[in-house]
């Protein structure tokens, strides 16, 4: 009772695609699969050490930093 046949399988496999249909889960397969491919990358890229990695630009000294100021009301 605890394993499932190839029919029990297909069955799910169908009802998967009338639900969601081919196309999103072609999108689903292609996003999945790029995800994969930038995360293979990045290991490669963390295997190659810090020498080829980027190294991070420390922030300037004098450097202006972009706000917005607001004016407090007073309380009463």
């Amino acid at each position: 009772m605890g394993s499932l046949s190839i029919w029990h399988w297909l069955i799910v496999l169908l009802v998967v695609v009338l639900v969601f249909g081919t196309k999103k889960l072609r999108n689903l397969g292609a996003d999945l699969g790029s995800a994969v491919k930038g995360f293979k990358d990045g290991m490669k890229s963390e295997e190659a050490g810090p020498s080829q990695a980027k190294p991070e630009i420390p922030p300037a000294s004098g450097q202006t930093i972009d706000g917005e100021a607001r004016k407090e009301t007073p309380k009463t």
